[in-house]
């Protein structure tokens, strides 16, 4: 067969192969990122997506050949440091990703550079502690969430001489901006919220029942865009229940590279969606990067588990979800308010589902609304945007986003990522006024607060 120089076919992801040795035998992992790193050399197409491939370009660049193989195997990290796993090369740039003859898959050879790299333990000692602890978002978020601890963290966040010192012994830049803890979680406050004793409406391709897996994240620091959602779906006669027994997605383990704890969390979660699943329901999150897990990395790394995939299937982001339904004739179209012109951000780990346009698409539809849609990585990317030697290059990532927001001048802007709308109004100097999608829907609906 001749060989291809590009290829227009439908990217078709490799399973991981985490378990076996040598997935993390080094010799092995160099020759693959030096026959990738050349391949990405010649083509360039991803020079725009984050600092992973100029990284890689200044390298080869500045080297003695003006050739990969003139690049020092050991600065080949630099450029996996880099990578914070968001697969928009894989999904939306690279020509030569499998089905093509050339197989280049660059996320899934970082992942598996980090992996090596987590078991090897070869980090610094303070980076490798933190990495742990910041990773661990379940423990983590909960216990500063704990009343008391909660409003202390709150107030040392907005503290500069604090925040310095902070970065000093746990390696979190001074700068980065942090999320709000709240006291009272969101399985808390919904506990007397959830409309179950609705009819249930089936549709074409929803059953017509919601479990919320309410996430770490979306339980300890924004719980009212939890509560957006209950209240979207109840006003539009959808069942809901919260799955409050859930654990933490995984995802900013996988982006340390610590596969076995992905592993851990994947036991514990999959039982809990499995019986909502058995009992009618859908399920939705409120961050994209744990629907991604569950919809794609947790299936790639676990390709012959037919209870992960049956979960994969009925996951869904709330926009698909609330598209969905209404292309069946099962949404309300009635609104309240209108929002004017929105500046809409447009999640990394929203858009590689390969979903299409969707949330652009539902706001579209409220009156006197227009939608500016930017597809363009906001920087944050789980843990980047907060450590110490990548801060700088986060709110470098996120300024054609800034720039396209300013432009626009919107009457109000968001991500479906909470977190990248945090840094997005971190890098405008106005951290009071992201708004998530879900929330300027419940608000066009006249619901809530």
């Amino acid at each position: 067969m001749a060989i291809r120089e590009g290829n227009l076919e439908a990217p078709k992801r490799h399973p991981i192969k985490w378990q076996e040795p040598d997935y993390y035998d080094t010799t092995k992992i160099n020759q693959e990122l030096e026959r990738v790193f050349d391949i990405c050399h010649g083509c360039r197409r991803c020079v725009s997506l984050c600092n992973a491939f100029p990284t890689l370009f200044d390298l080869v660049d500045e080297s003695p050949t003006l050739e990969v193989d003139g690049v020092k195997k050991e600065d080949y990290q630099a450029v996996v440091d880099q990578c914070y796993l968001c697969d928009l090369c894989a999904e939306t740039k690279c020509p030569y990703i499998p089905p093509h003859e050339w197989a280049v898959d660059f996320p899934q050879l970082m992942l598996r550079t980090k992996a090596s790299k987590f078991k090897a333990r070869t980090s610094s000692i303070t980076k490798f502690w933190r990495d742990r602890l910041i990773s661990s978002t379940g423990s983590l978020l909960k216990t500063l969430s704990t009343p008391g601890i909660a409003q202390a963290i709150n107030s040392a966040s907005k503290s500069s001489k604090l925040r310095a010192i902070g970065q000093k012994i746990t390696g979190i830049h001074a700068n980065a901006p942090l999320p709000r803890f709240h006291p009272k979680p969101a399985d808390k406050q919904l506990e007397e919220h959830i409309g179950q004793d609705l009819p249930v409406k089936k549709g074409s391709k929803t059953t017509g029942k919601v479990a919320i897996y309410i996430t770490c994240y979306g339980n300890h620091n924004e719980p009212a865009i939890v509560k957006s959602l209950v209240d979207i779906l109840i006003h539009n006669g959808i069942p809901v229940q919260l799955l409050t027994d859930s654990n933490c997605c995984g995802m900013p383990k996988l982006e340390l590279g610590d596969l076995d704890s992905v592993a851990k969390l994947k036991e514990k979660n999959i039982p809990v969606f499995r019986r909502a699943i058995a009992n009618g329901y859908d399920i939705m999150s409120i961050i994209p990067s744990c629907t991604l897990m569950y919809r794609e990395e947790i299936p790639l790394m676990f390709p012959e588990d037919r209870e992960a995939s049956d979960v994969a299937n009925h996951f869904f982001d709330p926009f698909e979800y609330l598209m969905g339904r209404y292309k069946d004739g099962l949404i309300s179209t009635e609104f309240k308010n209108h929002l004017g012109n929105v500046s809409y951000h447009a999640a990394c780990h929203q858009r590689v589902q390969n979903i299409g346009q969707k949330t652009r698409e539902f706001l579209s539809l409220i009156p006197d609304t227009s939608v500016t849609m930017i597809e363009r990585c906001s920087g944050h990317d789980g843990t980047y945007a907060l450590k110490e030697e990548s801060y700088e290059h986060a709110m470098k990532i996120a300024r054609p986003v800034l720039r396209r927001i300013q432009e626009s001048q919107p009457d109000t802007y968001g991500s479906d990522c909470p977190m990248a709308g945090r840094l997005i109004a971190h890098g405008m100097n106005d951290e009071s006024n992201p708004e998530s999608p879900l929330k300027m829907l419940a608000r066009a609906y006249g619901l809530g607060n």
